[in-house]
């Protein structure tokens, strides 16, 4: 085919500007695979000693927090059933983002933590802005992960086979000398990965692009718009919000026992609605219900966008809804994160291995 040596320029070429920059998203999303499973392993405090007694309602853990934690605003307050601690979140956008860990039984302080230190949230920023200013590192990662899609997909149109034994690139010649070992590396273990990377890249678009975003789902739907996030307003405001807030919780808990954690927000606003979730499986996101309320009347309101009930989201919303489980791997459990991670690794080998075959025949 004539048009393949320009392919491998512009491979190549787009490879060695970006190699870098997907080396460092790619190491960082390995790093952060297992976040979850290695905090739940080495911070006590996210956990209690369950005694059998009846939990303290959300708003008795909000003012018990907010006294270790006074001048703060409580984003929302997230519950377990089991013996995870309760969550008193206080967040506010480029402010501050701190939880408080609470022993629901007792009201104690198990922990006040900073979300925005630590090593994952440093592996995490590195992850989403390159540990540079959002407004700059964000669009420099999805333009990378952009260019990174074109390369895959290259990639494949360059290793697929024309002529000779197919067999040959889908092994690695180990006793062979060490360039050609070089290039078996990079093209043998990038065309295992070439789906997972295809995935990868998709679903970390759809944060990098609202453009992106936006004709993913209008393609994935058929025709349908995407429907920006929004809490919908109340009738007027509550003279009885805390109750209000406790009541919520309790009726999710009486008509959702199956639940793995309930978070109820506060509202946003005066006559905002009181926004609340329900998340049944730990470890994924994507089958939690989402639920808004009249914080005076506690009637259900509906909402257009995919962050509702669960029962009423099309294909398009669910496929949207898994894209944070797809990404992480959390979607297979801990055999997802484990081929997360794996993949992840390969990803970063990729660059390295581009670069030295590219020295090598120099």
């Amino acid at each position: 085919m004539k048009f393949i040596p320009l392919l491998k320029f512009i491979h190549r070429w787009l490879g060695l500007i970006t190699g870098p920059l997907v080396f460092v998203i790619a190491i960082t999303g390995c790093l952060y695979a297992f976040q979850e499973e290695i905090q739940n392993a080495t911070q006590a405090f996210r956990f209690y000693e369950q005694k059998g007694i009846k939990q303290l309602n959300p708003i008795t853990l909000k003012e018990l927090a907010e006294k270790e934690n006074p001048g703060k605003k409580v984003h929302a307050v997230q519950s377990f059933k089991d013996n995870h601690a309760t969550k008193v979140i206080f967040y506010e956008y480029e402010k501050y983002y701190e939880i408080a860990y609470l022993n629901p039984e007792t009201g104690k302080i198990l922990q006040l933590k900073n979300q925005e230190e630590g090593f994952f949230p440093f592996v995490l920023k590195g992850h989403f802005y390159l540990w540079l200013p959002p407004e700059i590192g964000q669009p420099i990662v999805a333009s990378a992960t952009l260019i990174f899609l074109f390369i895959v997909l290259s990639g494949f149109v360059i290793w697929w086979p024309r002529k000779g034994d197919k067999s040959q690139r889908f092994k690695i010649k180990w006793k062979a000398s060490w360039k050609r070992r070089n290039f078996d590396l990079h093209s043998v273990l990038g065309f295992y990965s070439l789906v997972f990377a295809f995935i990868f890249a998709i679903t970390g678009l759809v944060w990098g692009f609202q453009w992106f975003r936006n004709s993913y789902f209008k393609i994935a739907s058929f025709g349908e718009n995407y429907t920006e996030y929004y809490e919908p307003i109340s009738n007027k405001k509550s003279d009885s919000l805390t109750i209000q807030l406790n009541r919520v919780h309790s009726l999710l808990v009486s008509n959702h026992p199956n639940y793995h954690s309930i978070e109820v927000h506060f509202p946003e606003s005066e006559k905002g609605s009181i926004a609340a979730n329900v998340n049944y499986e730990e470890g994924t996101y994507w089958k939690t219900d989402y639920f808004y309320f009249d914080q005076s009347s506690l009637r259900e309101l509906p909402v257009k966008h995919y962050w509702g009930r669960l029962a009423e989201a099309t294909f398009t919303d669910k496929l949207f809804r898994m894209n944070y489980d797809i990404h992480t791997g959390g979607i297979f459990g801990i055999a997802g994160k484990t081929l997360a991670f794996l993949v992840s690794l390969v990803i970063a080998s990729l660059p390295i291995t581009g670069m030295i075959f590219y020295l090598g025949r120099k």
